[in-house]
């Protein structure tokens, strides 16, 4: 394992980028759209030694478009939850989830359920790009629920292409990347199971996410907003 993105999620692509701006002094390079979500994003490379291969992802649902999720199912990183759509209405912008890269999701998410932790099924995803089309396996949650709030991380195995393979250096890097929980050590077993470059996870009195980021801003700390869902 190894992380591969964080999440944050906008009202609008708009927003986000207004927000990019403002929170790290850098402009977010293009995206796509995910018909399978009804959703489109905007990408900023945050590799550093420590993080290779990493990114932000500027996440919005798109106006006008319908998902092709099956009936019932729901956006992935909780994007449909009514309490997160109001906090980032009311807020701004917030990191609400992580993304880990796997060279087998199939295998991963099954050690992930032997810790009685359900990700979802593996499913099939892609969006056109200018290189081509971009293929990815994720899993994905009926409910798009994220895990121990958000601290087990979504599952991605990418195809022959990743994202920053076609990104410039941003100028902002991941210096630290943290979470912190009120039950840290099934948090850790969790991370444990998936072997891989772990990050520390630190007692909490909620679920909590913590990014710090080197960028035209000087060093700037992300942390996640706390919403109850279930699992």
């Amino acid at each position: 394992m190894n992380l591969d993105h964080l999440v944050v999620a906008a009202t609008s692509l708009a927003e986000g980028v207004a927000w990019c701006e403002a929170t790290l002094g850098v402009t977010p390079g293009p995206g796509g759209e995910h018909p399978l979500m009804g959703t489109h994003n905007r990408l900023l490379s945050i590799a550093s030694p420590a993080f290779p291969q990493a990114y932000l992802e500027i996440i919005a649902i798109q106006p006008g478009a319908t998902p092709t999720l099956p009936e019932g199912n729901q956006r992935w990183f909780d994007m449909d939850f009514e309490p997160l759509q109001h906090h980032i209405a009311k807020h701004g912008p917030a990191l609400v989830h992580w993304v880990a890269r796997v060279p087998d999701a199939h295998a991963a998410a099954q050690g992930l359920l032997a810790q009685r932790l359900d990700v979802g099924r593996v499913t099939p995803a892609s969006r056109a790009t200018p290189q081509g089309l971009l293929q990815w396996h994720i899993t994905l949650r009926a409910d798009g629920h994220r895990l121990l709030g958000g601290c087990v991380p979504t599952l991605i195995q990418w195809g022959p292409t990743h994202p920053t393979d076609a990104m410039a250096d941003s100028g902002v890097s991941l210096q630290a990347w943290s979470l912190a929980h009120p039950q840290p050590s099934a948090v850790a077993q969790a991370l444990d199971a998936l072997g891989g470059h772990t990050p520390p996870v630190q007692p909490g009195t909620a679920p909590t996410l913590t990014a710090t980021l080197a960028c035209p801003k000087g060093l700037v700390r992300l942390t996640s907003p706390h919403f109850s869902t279930a699992p």
